[in-house]
């Protein structure tokens, strides 16, 4: 891969991030956890022409979707994920719960515990993230905010890269292999 090819990859990025996060928004909240591959366009459509009038030949990459993954050992289900070398990246979204940085503090150690009080937090937000990482190294998040009010209001999105290091973490491992 050339220097400006890997460049381009990672300057579209974020953009491929947000439009997996407004993909799964189309079908709502409450949503399993998704993955998606991250395929250089240029290769995709080389490889299958067919699919010209589906993806944005404008853009450096597409997300594929794959399979859901079980909720129950999100760990040990991106320890199997292999990628074939046509796979540039990937990206994780998952729903998940938002706490103030104080009340985060004051959460049990034990995992099950400290799920269970997040969950019944009277501070705790509702959120969609999306973690993608390029094999290369890049990486970046979107968070979506779920909106308290009418049924279809959009909440607020951040995308910044240090929002989930240990999912980050966890993506680019699934290229180590």
């Amino acid at each position: 891969m050339s220097a400006a090819h890997g460049e381009n990859l990672a300057a579209a990025l974020p953009g491929a991030a947000r439009e997996i996060e407004e993909f799964v928004a189309a079908a709502g909240w409450d949503q399993p956890t998704q993955v998606f591959a991250l395929v250089p366009t240029e290769q995709l459509l080389a490889a299958e022409p067919n699919l010209a009038d589906e993806v944005d030949g404008n853009s450096a990459l597409t997300p594929i979707a794959q399979e859901s993954l079980p909720a129950e050992d999100l760990a040990e289900a991106l320890s199997r994920i292999v990628w074939p070398e046509q796979v540039a990246g990937c990206a994780l979204v998952q729903e998940i719960v938002v706490l103030p940085p104080e009340a985060e503090a004051s959460l049990p150690a034990e995992d099950e515990q400290a799920r269970n009080a997040a969950a019944e937090h009277p501070d705790r937000q509702e959120a969609r993230l999306v973690a993608a990482v390029l094999r290369a190294g890049n990486e970046t998040c979107v968070l979506r905010l779920r909106a308290n009010g009418e049924e279809g209001e959009v909440g607020e999105r951040v995308q910044d890269p240090s929002l989930a290091p240990n999912l980050l973490r966890a993506l680019h491992e699934t290229f180590a292999a």
